[in-house]
This record gives C-alpha cells, sequence and structure tokens, in this order.
C-alpha cells in the first residue's frame, strides 16, 4: 500500500513538511492549520481553542489504541527497510501498531472541528486535514488503510464528543474567539 510516488518524495517540501505535522507537541502543534484557518492559535491569544484542540488530541488519539493493540499491524519502514520522516521516533513506532493512524484522527477531528468554528474556511480546513493524514504515508509510518482508519476513527471522536456537555461549551467559546480573532 505504500506506493513508489510516496517514497520519491523524500527530500522535498512535502516531505518536509509530513516530518512536521508528525509533531504533536503544544505549542508548534497549534501552528498546523493556521494558513487554513486563517489567523493563529496561542494559549495566550485563544485560550479555549486552544485548550480544545489539546483535549481533542488525547480524545482522538487515544480512541485508535484498541484496534492497534488488537491488530499489532506492522509499519512499513520495517517491511520496506527504507528511511522514515521521523527516524527519532523509530525505536518507539517498531512496537506500536500501525492500524488505525493515531497521527490522523488527531489532525481528522481537528479539521472537522475546526469547519465549525471557521466553517467559511472548510474547503482550505479539510484538504489540510486530509494532507496532515497522508503525511503519515509519506512519512512511511503508515500504510494508505491506517490513515483511511485513522479518519474514521477522528470522525467518529467528534461525534462522540457533541455529546459532551464541556466540549459544546469550549466549542461555544472557541467560536466566539475566533470570531474576534478574524476582526483584528
Amino acid at each position: 500500500e505504500i506506493s513508489e510516488e510516496a517514497l520519491k518524495l523524500q527530500g522535498t517540501k512535502q516531505w518536509d513538511q509530513a516530518g512536521k505535522d508528525a509533531n504533536l507537541l503544544f505549542p508548534a502543534v497549534a501552528e498546523v492549520f493556521t494558513e487554513a484557518i486563517g489567523f493563529q492559535m496561542s494559549e495566550k491569544q485563544t485560550p479555549f481553542l486552544y485548550q480544545l484542540m489539546r483535549r481533542t488530541l488525547t480524545d482522538a488519539g487515544m480512541s485508535t489504541y484498541a484496534a492497534k493493540n488488537e491488530y499489532q499491524r506492522t509499519r512499513p519502514f520495517v517491511i520496506n527497510g527504507k528511511p522514515t520522516g521521523t527516524p527519532e521516533e523509530e525505536e518507539g513506532l517498531r512496537n506500536d501498531g500501525s492500524y488505525p493512524s493515531g497521527h490522523t484522527a488527531i489532525g481528522w477531528a481537528w479539521a472537522l472541528i475546526l469547519t465549525e468554528i471557521v466553517p467559511e474556511k472548510t474547503d482550505a480546513i479539510l484538504k489540510r486535514g486530509y494532507e496532515f493524514g497522508q503525511n503519515r504515508i509519506i512519512c512511511n509510518v503508515h500504510w494508505q488503510s491506517d490513515v483511511d482508519a485513522g479518519r474514521t476513527m477522528g470522525s467518529a471522536t467528534v461525534a462522540r464528543l457533541h455529546a459532551d456537555a464541556d466540549f459544546a461549551a469550549d466549542l461555544a467559546r472557541a467560536k466566539i474567539e475566533a470570531r474576534a480573532m478574524k476582526t483584528n
């Protein structure tokens, strides 16, 4: 499932972006959707949105672990012997199942939430969320079916979060913050 085309991207701008997208640490990860949403998220300027994204990272990422632990699918780089976009993470990834992709679940959940917060930017946000997942293939750490399943897990997580009153309150506050950022 790893295409030769994806492997040929090593050393390109897209390869570099894929490596950057692997970093899920705040505050750096808050920049992933900056261009798509049209403003910078930060703990200081958009505290509710920032916190919503942090909580969603945990919820969406953890949603994949029952399947990861059940299937323990071997990652592409272990099989094909090609470099990854995240060499510093290879040792840990060797023993962490690749199916479904937690990074993709997180990125897609963020994209879905951000389309609710900044609906006029839906196309750009969904494009960036899609690329965030596809970059896991470019990094040679996930198969296409891992990424596809990750999007399903991200969608399911967001659907479940909509039944949570705290999430709804945070989402409403984040929408207010986003409106304020767009008028500045």
